[in-house]
This record gives structure tokens, C-alpha cells and sequence, in this order.
């Protein structure tokens, strides 16, 4: 794959064999960001578990304490009072069968986080094939199942990202703006860190971390050492 004359630019940047620390990475990141817009930053991280076992699943949220930079739509199944408590509270949709119907008839995905009442997941079960492949099915580990859709819609408004493992066993977030700078985009890399430390399955053997890379849209991948990620 042929790369562009700034990405090449950017590459020289990066020692490919090193493994930096935290602080210096985003520094990095910033460096490497040439894009005339305000690039996102994402963490990539590889973890010694095998995704197949569901006792070996990594799955969860978290609220980024200075957000990702951009701020979500979030679409909120629901009836009655419920309904009127997510209208209340931000959400940018509400419904229930006729969002089902929106969806399904028109390819409708205007949307970037969905949440449910447990009692409209009958409903919205009906999704699953176009929701699930995007990630975007609601779900009780993530707090997108919940009767409290207020502080749902609070945090997800907040900054609150879902992580989970891809089939290649590897977490795949948004971590802010380069605009946000180093001690932002490090303070929103150690909360998710943590979090994804603190889920580690029982199950899981050997090496949690096998490696951590962190890049901006357009630039090249920095690796970290995955030992000194809570510097």
C-alpha cells in the first residue's frame, strides 16, 4: 500500500523497534498528525486473551475524563415516562417500533450509541443483525441496558466509550483530539488503561498486555511499551 508524502513524512518520526513511554508517545502523536483537520487519537491494544472463550471476553465503558472530542448522538428505545425522561435529558432520538422501522426501511443510522429500556430489548432484538455487526447493540456491561436512561444519556454525552475485543482479540478506542495535548490525551489513555486492567478474565493466562499502539487518523502507529502503561 502506497502511502502519501506527509504519512512517509510523519513515518521518520517513529522509531519502529522502540517502545516508548506514555508521555512520550502522544508527544509523538502530535508530532505525526500533519491532516489539515483535527486528527482523532486512538488507542489499539492487543491482549493475551483468546476471544472465542466467553469466560475470556473483555468488555465494558468508561467515561473519558476530558471526552473524545466529539460529542455523541445518542438514540434511546423507550415508552411512556421513560420516553419523556430521555426526551428530558438530551437524547437525540427516542422511540421504540417505529425507530425499528426507520432503521430497517431507510437504512436509517443517524445515530452513534444506542440505549434501551430492559423491556423494549424484545423490540430492539430485532436489529440485531444490522446493529451487532456495528457494534452498536445495546448492552447491560456497557450501561446501554438500563431503566436509568438519564444518566446513561448524562455519560455517554460526557465522553463514555464502549470498549471490546475484536475478533483478533485486539480493543479498538478513541481517545481524544490531537488538539487536546499530551496531558489530556494521557489522562483519558490511563482511565481507559485502568478499566481494561481491571477486566481482565480469570481466565485469562500469561501476558494480559501484548502490545499497545496509539495513532492519530492519518499517521503512523506508535507502539508502548505495554509495562509502563499507568506512567
Amino acid at each position: 500500500m502506497k502511502r502519501g508524502k506527509k504519512y512517509q513524512e510523519s513515518a521518520k518520526l517513529v522509531d519502529r523497534l522502540k517502545l516508548y513511554d506514555p508521555t512520550e508517545a502522544f508527544e509523538l502523536v502530535q508530532k505525526t498528525a500533519k491532516a489539515k483537520f483535527d486528527e482523532t487519537v486512538e488507542a489499539h491494544i492487543r491482549l493475551g486473551v483468546d476471544s472465542r472463550h466467553a469466560d475470556q471476553q473483555v468488555r465494558g465503558a468508561v467515561v473519558l475524563p476530558h471526552g473524545t472530542g466529539k460529542t455523541a448522538r445518542v438514540l434511546v428505545f423507550a415508552k411512556g415516562e421513560k420516553a419523556t425522561e430521555a426526551e428530558q435529558n438530551g437524547a437525540d432520538y427516542v422511540g421504540a417500533e417505529d425507530m425499528v422501522a426507520k432503521i430497517q426501511n431507510e437504512n436509517w443510522f443517524e445515530f452513534d450509541v444506542v440505549v434501551a429500556t430492559p423491556d423494549m430489548m424484545g423490540v430492539v432484538g430485532r436489529l440485531g443483525k444490522v446493529l451487532g455487526p456495528k457494534g452498536l447493540m445495546p448492552n447491560p456491561k456497557a450501561g446501554t441496558v438500563t431503566m436509568d436512561v438519564a444518566k446513561a444519556i448524562k455519560d455517554i454525552k460526557a465522553g463514555k466509550i464502549e470498549y471490546r475485543l475484536d475478533k483478533t482479540n485486539i480493543i479498538h478506542c478513541p481517545i481524544g483530539k490531537v488538539s487536546f495535548g499530551t496531558e489530556k490525551l494521557l489522562d483519558n489513555f490511563r482511565v481507559l488503561m485502568g478499566a481494561i486492567i481491571k477486566a481482565k478474565p480469570a481466565a485469562a493466562k500469561g501476558q494480559y498486555l501484548k502490545s499497545v499502539v496509539v495513532t492519530s487518523t492519518m499517521g503512523p502507529g506508535i507502539k508502548l511499551n505495554p509495562l509502563r502503561v499507568n506512567d
